[in-house]
């Protein structure tokens, strides 16, 4: 099923949702593997497809090309380590300090040109004493008062100048301060708006680098695990081997069996047939006559689901029922109670177990002749195996799963009738 899946580079939903997150992520980095396999192959292919057409490979790879001085020796610039060179702070300084004079030089130009507006408004026009013009027009001949007037009209015009160049001053005045606020206010806006960048960015990095140490860490102990368990593996073949090594020997009597159940309707072979070579199951959304169809012809001459001395079905093993179904049977049970069902989605089994905080299901690959939980690289030729491993080893590498109980059927009820009438 993996290798399928790896083959189609493709997870059906309903496979996915019987997947838990550790199986997940296995699954994810061995797809990433496998894509990364089929680019080096394609590149290497091309590249044998161009040498035997006898075409002069096109360099696609980036260059890098040197500036050199004047005695032929590579031209390198440190910047900072020259007395002269300005720091990385002190350029973003001048920058943002320029901007925000520029900035503030505009408001400025266009807050003179409203005072200006203003003035010439005001001050365009001077406005004469009507009885002084009609003095002056009557009294043309009097020079005393011609000149009197002459310099009423210059006192007023010098008082109005000096008017409007007391209000100029104070225009500018007004304008230079505020350029000035406003240039410190863009300032302070930068200086801030760089600031948070600098912030989020760093959070990003420390994100990035904190997600990069998980990844690296779980990879290591999934690997760690692996050897773990291919070492307890080891050890316990040659464990058992010793054991049946010496029953033989000594002679031994095989232990007591519970009375075998008599479900109704049931009925099995006996016969045990070996499973054909080079079957492979894939992913199915079939229906329930084809996983029971699958189960006959595939799964029963293995005799899967039964003890290990083949005399009746184990305990544990439960027909083609819903996960719901399950984590209600084991919804009454302590942690460390287990069941494999048949699973109604795809043509496989999966474990479900009552641990501390809920429920938890894993999918068991059947395919290549052998059982192996999705993700691992433990095999087993049966699932007895598989349980009796899991019995003393603990599912995942926190170490807190360990099958302790068989979870059996209801009273009056057996779930798994359709798969052997």
């Amino acid at each position: 099923m993996l290798q399928q899946i790896l083959t189609d580079m493709f997870v059906d939903p309903e496979l996915l949702a019987e997947l838990n997150e550790d199986q997940k992520q296995i699954l994810f980095f061995k797809m990433r593997e496998e894509q990364v396999r089929r680019w080096k192959e394609r590149e290497a292919r091309l590249e044998k497809e161009e040498i035997g057409m006898k075409r002069p490979k096109k360099d696609t790879r980036k260059t890098v090309s040197w500036m050199k001085a004047s005695d032929g020796d590579l031209w390198v610039w440190v910047m900072g380590e020259h007395p002269d060179d300005k720091s990385f702070d002190q350029i973003c300084d001048e920058i943002m300090a320029e901007r925000a004079a520029l900035q503030a030089q505009r408001e400025a130009e266009e807050l003179r040109a409203k005072k200006e507006a203003e003035l010439q408004k005001r001050f365009s026009v001077v406005h004469l004493d009507p009885d002084l013009v009609l003095a002056r027009a009557e009294e043309q001949r009097q020079e005393e008062a011609r000149q009197a007037a002459a310099q009423e009209q210059l006192r007023l015009e010098e008082e109005l100048k000096k008017k409007e160049e007391e209000e100029r001053r104070k225009a500018e005045e007004e304008v230079r301060r505020l350029k000035e606020d406003r240039a410190q206010e863009i300032y302070i806006n930068l200086k801030d708006v760089q600031k948070q960048d600098q912030d989020k960015e760093d959070k990003a990095w420390q994100e990035s680098l904190r997600k990069s140490k998980v990844a690296d860490q779980r990879r290591r102990s999934i690997a760690k695990q692996t050897r773990e368990d291919h070492r307890r593996r080891s050890l316990k073949a040659l464990e058992q081997g010793r054991v049946a090594a010496v029953t033989k020997t000594f002679g031994g009597e095989k232990p007591t069996l519970p009375p075998k159940p008599k479900p109704r309707n049931l009925t099995v072979t006996s016969d045990v047939i070996s499973q054909k070579p080079g079957v492979r199951r894939t992913l199915s959304s079939s229906t329930r006559e084809r996983i029971i169809q699958w189960f006959r012809d595939e799964q029963l001459p293995l005799r899967a689901g039964f003890q290990r001395d083949q005399s009746r079905i184990a305990t544990w093993f439960h027909g083609i029922i819903s996960r719901q179904e399950a984590e209600d049977l084991l919804s009454e049970k302590e942690p460390g109670y287990f069941l494999i069902r048949v699973s109604e989605r795809i043509l496989g089994y999966v474990l479900s177990y009552r641990s501390q905080d809920g429920y938890r299901h894993f999918l068991i690959d059947a395919t290549e002749n052998c059982y192996m939980l999705l993700g691992d690289q433990l095999k087993f030729s049966s699932l007895i195996e598989l349980v009796e491993y899991h019995e003393v080893e603990a599912l995942t590498s926190s170490g807190g799963e360990q099958l302790l109980h068989a979870c059996g059927q209801k009273a009056g009820q057996v779930d798994y009738t359709d798969l052997f009438t």
